[in-house]
């Protein structure tokens, strides 16, 4: 007789399995519905495919598309191996590499058959055709374990010479496991896999677009050919995904950036922002409001070096661990009488700073600190450089210069739940100034850290009592725990908003840090008299102005708040009989505090509204005859149907106000 193994499942009921049975054996003996709709399953806790067989008493949870984020990440899991089957189906003497699911899709990456050449957007009608033709037929998805060497074996006999570089390399003790995909084609991955390809939807995927990649992302290796898709579990959540899409196309910082004449990027100077003067007064207002925060917060600004030498980033550590992304320079180049200077190999080393922290630990240095000094809180507005690869680069998402509203605050230990809780308010109060929503995670201990598991429960506690005292580990607040996404020194949080397509964006931050001021030897005497290390809280709102000012463009679609428009009002003419009047109203809101502009060129009034909507002004003041003798203006306001007319005195209270930036209180 075959052993029976217990099964225990979510509802707490417990089945009998014989030997050998597997969870779509259990899916099926609850009934057909579960048995169909199953998609894979959780066996005491690990994720596996349904025909994977029990080797015990087990807990067990089916996988069904109610579990969207697994179901989702099952589905694009298989989306990028079918669309490797289907390039190799059309495409002979392609070779297959690496096809991993996206936060919104999958790729793959290819190498192409040499005669062909690169992939191009021409081929994804074509691929996306035969990738419906694999959906459509169902095809089994099986799981095996193979030698070795005889799966090196086989992929060079198919002269995939990627795949058997990549199988000779993985550790000896891991086993190799391959899917077919029916009985014809088979692809190395750990899996776990839907059932067959016949659990895809067919209405659910597009092909998006190809790039280029190099294989395993060394510029040094070959290049390889990426094809790009989206994926989702249905036809609706694909046109909804498309439709998201479409509103960020619209909404691309970068496009209306150039439409409001805010900034721009050239090669000139790779991933450096260039401010014209109407971006740089959102810039400024973003400063000057942040300084009013951090003046409330009893913050002391300061101003930091942009070139320190080499040995202050090694005793950071940053020199051996992140040196790579320094711009790092020679701190004396002699001259010469040849062609050019030579650089010796005993010169000393200097970097631009990729961030502020060992600055401040040098400020906090300067003198002796006394237990009565603590906390000290350091912010600067910090210009940092880190070399980011070219391909990297995206607008003002990610540059290579860029300031941050870095912040430092050295206190006590009795003294960091408070810290970090007054923070939080703080960060509370400037999110909603600007209207979004966000959600406060805790990334916890990584598997590879310093420190001891108790120094690791203190520091998170920390944390974690810090959100539940300032009333924010709620689910309204969408508090969140994130196991193994800390730093490999402290655990920390993290802000994410959600903008107004509903996209969400990474970007305060506060972590504890002791290990900072041990390597800096930072140290404070304590009421016992005795030198003590401080607690170093890293902490940043906006993150960086340039990332925090796109999320912004494209949250507001351009129309950012009065407060914050580079030109808060535009008036216009209609006749040049109004020309004085404009003037006088420009003059009085200019002294109301108001940024305008006049517009009184010889053109219709029609034209005069579409280009200063495109350029997104919220307020244009419309004067003709009948204004200038009544002292009145028609406001029109950006998105509204009509316009209103008022008196100037009117018009000039109301405009005085929405220019007025939040009040921190």
């Amino acid at each position: 007789m075959s052993e029976m193994f217990k099964i225990s499942l979510p509802d707490g009921s417990v089945r009998e399995m014989p030997e050998g049975s597997t969870p779509a054996d259990v899916a099926a003996a609850i009934g057909p519905g579960l048995a169909k709709a199953a998609l894979a399953a959780r066996i005491d806790g690990e994720l596996v495919d349904l025909d994977r067989p029990f080797t015990g008493d087990a807990d067990l949870a089916l996988v069904t598309s109610r579990d969207e984020e697994e179901a989702l990440d099952l589905a694009r899991h298989d989306f990028a191996h079918v669309l490797a089957e289907a390039v190799q189906a059309l495409f002979p003497g392609t070779q297959i590499t690496f096809g991993p699911s996206t936060d919104d899709g999958f790729y793959y990456d290819f190498a192409p058959n040499p005669e062909r050449g690169p992939f191009t957007d021409d081929d994804l009608p074509a691929i996306e055709a035969e990738m419906r033709r694999i959906i459509a037929a169902n095809k089994p998805l099986r799981r095996e374990v193979w030698d070795r060497e005889q799966l090196i074996s086989r992929w060079k006999q198919q002269g995939e010479t990627f795949k058997a570089e990549w199988a000779a390399e993985l550790p000896g003790d891991e086993p190799l496991t391959v899917y077919w995909s029916g009985e014809d084609w088979l692809d190395m991955c750990r899996g776990p896999h839907l059932p067959s390809t016949g659990k895809l939807d067919p209405a659910a995927f597009k092909l998006t677009r190809v790039s280029g990649a190099y294989w395993r992302g060394d510029q040094k290796n070959a290049m390889l050919s990426r094809i790009y898709g989206t994926g989702w579990l249905n036809k609706k959540q694909l046109a909804a995904h498309l439709t998201r899409l479409e509103e960020a196309a619209k909404r691309d910082h970068r496009k209306l950036g150039g439409e409001m004449d805010l900034f721009h990027l050239q090669a000139e100077a790779h991933g450096s922002v260039f401010w014209h003067p109407k971006g740089y007064v959102i810039y400024r207002a973003l400063e000057d409001y942040m300084r009013r925060a951090i003046g409330q917060a009893d913050c002391k600004e300061v101003k930091t070096p942009q070139v320190m030498d080499a040995r202050q980033w090694e005793a950071s550590g940053h020199w051996g661990k992140y040196r790579e992304n320094m711009f790092v320079i020679p701190d004396e180049v002699p001259n010469t009488e040849d062609d050019g200077p030579i650089i010796s190999d005993d010169a000393q080393w200097m970097a631009l700073k990729p961030m502020n922290c060992p600055a401040h630990v040098l400020i906090f240095k300067q003198g002796i600190k006394s237990y009565r000094d603590l906390p000290l809180r350091l912010v600067e507005n910090g210009c940092c450089h880190r070399n980011e690869p070219h391909g990297a680069l995206h607008g003002l998402m990610r540059v290579r210069q860029f300031t941050q509203d870095d912040g430092h605050i050295f206190c006590r230990e009795d003294q960091i739940v408070g810290e970090v809780q007054a923070f939080c308010e703080m960060a509370d109060r400037v999110y909603k100034d600007f209207g979004f929503t966000y959600a406060i995670k805790l990334a916890l201990r990584p598997d590879n850290r310093i420190g001891t598991d108790e120094q690791w429960d203190k520091a998170e506690a920390e944390l974690r009592d810090a959100v539940v005292r300032a009333g924010l580990a709620t689910e309204e607040y969408g508090w969140e725990e994130l196991p193994g996404e800390g730093a490999f020194y402290a655990p920390k949080l993290e802000w994410h908003l959600t903008d107004a397509i509903g996209r969400t964006w990474q970007v305060g931050t506060i972590q504890s840090d002791r290990m900072l001021p041990e390597r800096l030897d930072a140290s404070y005497i304590g009421e016992d008299g005795a030198r003590h290390r401080p607690v170093m809280l890293h902490r940043a709102i906006f993150g960086s102005y340039e990332r925090f000012i796109g999320i912004l463009i494209e949250h507001f679609a351009g129309k950012l708040p009065v407060w914050l428009a580079p030109v808060q009002a535009v008036v216009a003419t209609i006749v040049s009989d109004a020309d004085d009047y404009a003037q006088e109203v420009t003059k009085k809101l200019k002294a109301a505090g108001v940024r305008v502009e006049t517009d009184v060129r010889n053109e219709k009034i029609n034209y005069k509204v579409r280009e200063h909507s495109l350029k997104k002004v919220p307020h244009l003041l419309v004067v003709g005859k009948r204004e200038a003798e009544e002292q009145t203006v028609a406001l029109r306001t950006l998105g509204a149907e009509h316009q209103k007319v008022m008196s100037l005195d009117e018009a000039i209270a109301l405009l005085k106000t929405e220019a007025t930036a939040p009040d921190l209180r």
